[in-house]
């Protein structure tokens, strides 16, 4: 019978960390955005629309895409050492 289902553990975990390693940088997005935008000068419609927008829309997906990491990567790191301890290579 083929195998259909694996992963290599390192490469696993390599992908787990590499994950969770993005959630700093969208961290640093969202603040830099944040602090640039409130300290522009810049009134009207198009600041009020783009104010709402960044505030209810995408912080809201930069936040769901953190999360998001945050449980595919650390969901990564288990499985490679549970794959691991049942190989044997742990």
């Amino acid at each position: 019978m083929a195998v259909t289902h694996g992963a290599n553990p390192e490469e696993l975990a390599a992908l787990g960390n590499t994950l969770k390693q993005q959630i700093a940088p969208i961290d640093s997005l969202i603040s830099t955005v944040s602090s640039v935008l409130s300290g522009t000068s810049w009134t009207g419609p198009a600041r009020q629309q783009f104010e709402e927008d960044w505030n209810s829309t995408f912080r809201t997906a930069l936040d769901r895409l953190k999360t998001a990491f945050e449980a595919a990567g650390s969901d990564c790191v288990r499985r490679s050492s549970d794959l691991a301890i049942i190989m044997g290579v742990r």
